[in-house]
Protein backbone atom coordinates (compact mmCIF):
# COMPACT_ATOMS: atom_id res chain seq x y z
CA UNK A 1 0.00 0.00 0.00
CA UNK A 2 1.26 3.11 -0.87
CA UNK A 3 -0.96 5.19 1.23
CA UNK A 4 0.42 6.90 4.98
CA UNK A 5 -0.72 6.01 8.06
CA UNK A 6 -1.43 9.01 10.32
CA UNK A 7 -0.68 6.86 12.85
CA UNK A 8 2.93 5.55 12.42
CA UNK A 9 3.81 2.63 14.81
CA UNK A 10 5.61 4.98 17.89
CA UNK A 11 5.50 3.49 21.38
CA UNK A 12 2.70 5.32 22.31
CA UNK A 13 0.63 3.96 19.13
CA UNK A 14 1.32 0.58 19.75
CA UNK A 15 0.63 0.74 23.87
CA UNK A 16 -2.75 1.28 22.41
CA UNK A 17 -3.22 -1.45 20.37
CA UNK A 18 -1.39 -3.54 22.44
CA UNK A 19 -4.88 -3.17 25.38
CA UNK A 20 -7.20 -4.02 22.31
CA UNK A 21 -8.71 -7.56 22.74
CA UNK A 22 -12.00 -9.46 20.84
CA UNK A 23 -13.58 -8.75 23.86
CA UNK A 24 -13.52 -4.18 24.49
CA UNK A 25 -12.95 -4.28 20.10
CA UNK A 26 -14.49 -7.35 18.39
CA UNK A 27 -17.43 -8.40 20.90
CA UNK A 28 -20.15 -7.83 17.88
CA UNK A 29 -18.35 -10.26 15.68
CA UNK A 30 -18.11 -13.23 18.65
CA UNK A 31 -21.46 -15.00 17.95
CA UNK A 32 -20.88 -15.36 14.80
CA UNK A 33 -17.92 -17.16 15.11
CA UNK A 34 -17.44 -21.28 15.35
CA UNK A 35 -14.71 -23.60 15.54
CA UNK A 36 -13.36 -25.10 12.29
CA UNK A 37 -13.79 -21.14 10.37
CA UNK A 38 -11.07 -19.64 9.19
CA UNK A 39 -10.57 -15.87 9.72
CA UNK A 40 -8.20 -13.50 8.19
CA UNK A 41 -7.18 -10.68 10.12
CA UNK A 42 -6.21 -8.03 8.20
CA UNK A 43 -4.44 -4.42 9.55
CA UNK A 44 -3.94 -7.15 12.32
CA UNK A 45 -1.04 -4.79 14.21
CA UNK A 46 0.56 -6.72 17.41
CA UNK A 47 -2.22 -9.68 16.91
CA UNK A 48 -3.88 -9.33 20.32
CA UNK A 49 -7.48 -9.21 18.36
CA UNK A 50 -6.22 -12.32 16.09
CA UNK A 51 -5.22 -14.23 18.87
CA UNK A 52 -8.42 -13.78 20.71
CA UNK A 53 -10.17 -14.93 17.31
CA UNK A 54 -7.71 -17.90 16.78
CA UNK A 55 -9.12 -19.17 20.16
CA UNK A 56 -12.53 -18.80 19.23
CA UNK A 57 -12.22 -20.65 15.38
CA UNK A 58 -9.42 -23.24 16.27
CA UNK A 59 -8.69 -25.55 14.56
CA UNK A 60 -9.89 -23.49 12.06
CA UNK A 61 -6.86 -21.62 10.41
CA UNK A 62 -5.91 -17.90 11.10
CA UNK A 63 -3.88 -15.55 9.23
CA UNK A 64 -2.89 -11.72 10.30
CA UNK A 65 -1.55 -9.64 7.96
CA UNK A 66 -0.28 -6.39 8.24
CA UNK A 67 2.09 -3.85 5.94
CA UNK A 68 4.39 -3.23 8.75
CA UNK A 69 7.21 -6.19 10.03
CA UNK A 70 7.81 -3.83 12.89
CA UNK A 71 4.25 -5.03 14.32
CA UNK A 72 4.29 -8.58 13.08
CA UNK A 73 7.36 -9.27 14.65
CA UNK A 74 5.77 -8.42 17.65
CA UNK A 75 2.96 -10.02 16.87
CA UNK A 76 4.84 -13.69 16.26
CA UNK A 77 7.11 -13.10 19.42
CA UNK A 78 3.55 -13.64 21.54
CA UNK A 79 2.62 -17.09 20.02
CA UNK A 80 4.14 -19.12 22.59
CA UNK A 81 3.64 -21.51 25.27
CA UNK A 82 0.32 -21.96 25.65
CA UNK A 83 -0.97 -19.69 22.84
CA UNK A 84 -3.05 -20.46 19.81
CA UNK A 85 -1.05 -22.76 17.29
CA UNK A 86 -3.88 -22.33 14.06
CA UNK A 87 -2.63 -18.61 13.63
CA UNK A 88 0.55 -16.86 11.07
CA UNK A 89 1.49 -13.24 10.68
CA UNK A 90 2.44 -13.00 6.87
CA UNK A 91 3.12 -9.49 5.37
CA UNK A 92 -0.15 -7.89 3.11
CA UNK A 93 -1.47 -5.48 1.47
CA UNK A 94 -5.09 -4.39 2.04
CA UNK A 95 -5.94 -3.51 -2.10
CA UNK A 96 -3.68 -6.98 -2.79
CA UNK A 97 -4.12 -9.67 -0.58
CA UNK A 98 -2.14 -12.67 -1.78
CA UNK A 99 -4.41 -15.27 -1.36
CA UNK A 100 -7.21 -17.32 -3.63
CA UNK A 101 -10.62 -16.02 -4.06
CA UNK A 102 -12.45 -18.44 -1.52
CA UNK A 103 -10.09 -19.12 0.81
CA UNK A 104 -11.85 -17.48 4.26
CA UNK A 105 -14.95 -17.77 6.45
CA UNK A 106 -14.53 -14.47 8.28
CA UNK A 107 -12.41 -11.62 7.05
CA UNK A 108 -12.45 -9.01 9.99
CA UNK A 109 -10.52 -5.34 10.29
CA UNK A 110 -10.61 -3.18 13.22
CA UNK A 111 -10.03 0.42 12.67
CA UNK A 112 -8.06 -0.05 9.14
CA UNK A 113 -10.41 1.60 6.41
CA UNK A 114 -10.36 5.16 8.13
CA UNK A 115 -6.45 5.07 7.59
CA UNK A 116 -7.13 4.33 3.35
CA UNK A 117 -7.69 6.19 0.80
CA UNK A 118 -9.89 3.88 -1.08
CA UNK A 119 -11.60 1.54 1.26
CA UNK A 120 -14.23 0.28 -0.78
CA UNK A 121 -11.10 -0.95 -2.76
CA UNK A 122 -9.98 -2.80 0.40
CA UNK A 123 -13.55 -4.49 1.41
CA UNK A 124 -14.31 -5.64 -2.41
CA UNK A 125 -10.13 -7.58 -1.74
CA UNK A 126 -11.81 -8.74 1.20
CA UNK A 127 -14.91 -10.04 -0.49
CA UNK A 128 -12.89 -11.85 -3.26
CA UNK A 129 -10.98 -14.01 -0.39
CA UNK A 130 -13.96 -15.01 0.95
CA UNK A 131 -16.13 -18.36 0.73
CA UNK A 132 -19.60 -17.34 -0.84
CA UNK A 133 -21.67 -16.83 2.13
CA UNK A 134 -18.78 -15.81 4.48
CA UNK A 135 -18.92 -13.28 7.00
CA UNK A 136 -17.82 -9.44 7.14
CA UNK A 137 -16.94 -7.93 10.15
CA UNK A 138 -15.58 -4.47 10.13
CA UNK A 139 -15.06 -1.75 12.57
CA UNK A 140 -13.82 1.68 13.00
CA UNK A 141 -14.42 4.67 14.58
CA UNK A 142 -15.81 8.25 14.08
CA UNK A 143 -13.68 11.08 15.20
CA UNK A 144 -16.58 12.93 14.88
CA UNK A 145 -18.58 11.77 16.84
CA UNK A 146 -16.12 11.75 19.71
CA UNK A 147 -17.12 13.70 23.08
CA UNK A 148 -15.44 14.39 26.19
CA UNK A 149 -15.47 16.90 29.00
CA UNK A 150 -14.70 19.18 30.35
CA UNK A 151 -14.49 21.18 27.41
CA UNK A 152 -11.10 22.61 26.36
CA UNK A 153 -10.37 24.40 23.00
CA UNK A 154 -6.99 23.19 23.04
CA UNK A 155 -8.47 19.81 22.61
CA UNK A 156 -11.15 20.65 19.80
CA UNK A 157 -7.96 22.18 18.03
CA UNK A 158 -6.48 18.59 18.60
CA UNK A 159 -9.14 17.50 16.99
CA UNK A 160 -9.48 19.53 14.20
CA UNK A 161 -5.68 18.86 13.21
CA UNK A 162 -6.46 15.45 13.23
CA UNK A 163 -9.15 15.46 10.61
CA UNK A 164 -6.59 17.94 8.64
CA UNK A 165 -3.92 15.21 8.85
CA UNK A 166 -6.12 12.60 7.99
CA UNK A 167 -7.67 14.89 4.49
CA UNK A 168 -3.79 15.64 3.50
CA UNK A 169 -3.05 11.54 3.59
CA UNK A 170 -6.31 11.18 1.64
CA UNK A 171 -8.03 9.38 4.69
CA UNK A 172 -11.16 9.81 6.05
CA UNK A 173 -11.19 10.34 10.26
CA UNK A 174 -15.15 10.12 10.46
CA UNK A 175 -14.91 6.96 8.63
CA UNK A 176 -17.62 5.00 11.05
CA UNK A 177 -20.53 6.94 9.84
CA UNK A 178 -19.39 5.96 6.16
CA UNK A 179 -19.24 2.13 6.89
CA UNK A 180 -22.60 1.24 5.70
CA UNK A 181 -22.04 2.64 3.05
CA UNK A 182 -19.17 1.17 1.77
CA UNK A 183 -19.94 -2.15 2.56
CA UNK A 184 -22.82 -2.27 0.51
CA UNK A 185 -20.46 -0.07 -2.44
CA UNK A 186 -18.22 -3.33 -2.29
CA UNK A 187 -21.17 -5.57 -3.07
CA UNK A 188 -22.13 -7.43 0.31
CA UNK A 189 -25.46 -7.96 1.42
CA UNK A 190 -27.49 -8.55 4.60
CA UNK A 191 -25.45 -6.31 6.52
CA UNK A 192 -26.19 -5.62 10.47
CA UNK A 193 -24.78 -2.26 11.88
CA UNK A 194 -24.31 -1.68 15.43
CA UNK A 195 -22.06 1.09 17.48
CA UNK A 196 -20.46 0.92 20.58
CA UNK A 197 -18.37 3.07 22.92
CA UNK A 198 -14.72 2.80 24.35
CA UNK A 199 -15.40 5.04 27.62
CA UNK A 200 -12.51 6.49 29.58
CA UNK A 201 -13.92 8.39 32.91
CA UNK A 202 -12.20 6.68 35.64
CA UNK A 203 -8.93 7.55 36.98
CA UNK A 204 -7.03 4.75 36.16
CA UNK A 205 -8.39 4.88 31.91
CA UNK A 206 -8.15 8.55 32.09
CA UNK A 207 -4.54 8.69 32.42
CA UNK A 208 -3.79 5.68 29.87
CA UNK A 209 -5.71 7.47 27.51
CA UNK A 210 -4.78 11.34 28.04
CA UNK A 211 -0.88 10.07 28.21
CA UNK A 212 -0.84 8.15 25.17
CA UNK A 213 -2.27 10.77 23.23
CA UNK A 214 -0.16 13.59 25.29
CA UNK A 215 2.75 11.16 23.50
CA UNK A 216 1.43 10.59 20.25
CA UNK A 217 0.89 14.21 19.95
CA UNK A 218 4.92 15.34 20.28
CA UNK A 219 6.05 11.66 19.31
CA UNK A 220 4.57 9.82 17.11
CA UNK A 221 3.60 9.94 13.13
CA UNK A 222 0.77 12.18 14.25
CA UNK A 223 3.61 15.19 15.13
CA UNK A 224 5.86 14.24 12.20
CA UNK A 225 2.94 15.00 9.47
CA UNK A 226 1.79 17.85 11.51
CA UNK A 227 5.26 19.39 11.40
CA UNK A 228 6.22 18.07 7.36
CA UNK A 229 2.90 19.55 6.04
CA UNK A 230 2.87 23.03 7.97
CA UNK A 231 -0.60 22.16 9.93
CA UNK A 232 0.84 22.69 13.15
CA UNK A 233 4.11 24.14 14.82
CA UNK A 234 6.19 22.09 17.93
CA UNK A 235 4.71 25.20 20.50
CA UNK A 236 1.18 23.92 19.25
CA UNK A 237 2.31 20.64 19.59
CA UNK A 238 3.46 21.13 23.17
CA UNK A 239 0.27 23.16 24.21
CA UNK A 240 -2.54 20.44 22.55
CA UNK A 241 -0.16 17.61 25.10
CA UNK A 242 -0.59 20.07 27.84
CA UNK A 243 -3.86 19.81 28.02
CA UNK A 244 -4.28 16.23 27.20
CA UNK A 245 -2.57 16.06 31.17
CA UNK A 246 -4.43 18.71 32.39
CA UNK A 247 -7.46 16.68 31.45
CA UNK A 248 -6.05 13.57 33.15
CA UNK A 249 -6.07 15.07 36.31
CA UNK A 250 -9.66 16.40 36.00
CA UNK A 251 -12.18 14.48 38.65
CA UNK A 252 -15.08 14.43 35.91
CA UNK A 253 -12.96 14.07 33.04
CA UNK A 254 -14.61 12.08 30.44
CA UNK A 255 -14.00 10.87 26.99
CA UNK A 256 -16.03 8.62 24.50
CA UNK A 257 -14.74 6.94 21.42
CA UNK A 258 -17.49 6.24 19.17
CA UNK A 259 -17.47 2.79 16.67
CA UNK A 260 -19.63 1.94 14.11
CA UNK A 261 -19.27 -2.00 13.62
CA UNK A 262 -21.11 -3.68 10.43
CA UNK A 263 -21.76 -7.59 9.75
CA UNK A 264 -22.32 -8.46 6.43
CA UNK A 265 -22.51 -11.57 4.00
CA UNK A 266 -20.86 -12.21 0.57
CA UNK A 267 -23.36 -12.51 -1.60
CA UNK A 268 -23.52 -16.65 -3.21
CA UNK A 269 -24.73 -19.98 -1.48
CA UNK A 270 -22.94 -20.61 1.56
CA UNK A 271 -20.42 -23.32 1.93
CA UNK A 272 -20.36 -25.70 5.04
CA UNK A 273 -17.81 -25.15 7.35
CA UNK A 274 -15.52 -27.79 7.48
Amino acid sequence: MDDTYTHGHHESVLRSHRWRTAENSAAYLLDRLRPGQDLLDVGCGPGTITLDLAARVAPGRVVGIDSSEVVLAAARASVTGAGPTNVSFVTGDAYHLQFDEGTFDVAHAHQVLQHLSSPVSALAEMARVLRPGGTLAVRDSDYGGFVWAPADPVLSRWLSLYHEITAHNGADADAGRHLPAWVREAGFEEARVTTSTWTFADPDSRAWWGGLWADRVERSAFAEQALAYALSDAEELSAIARAWRRWVEQPDGFFAVLHTEVLAIRPGPATPTR
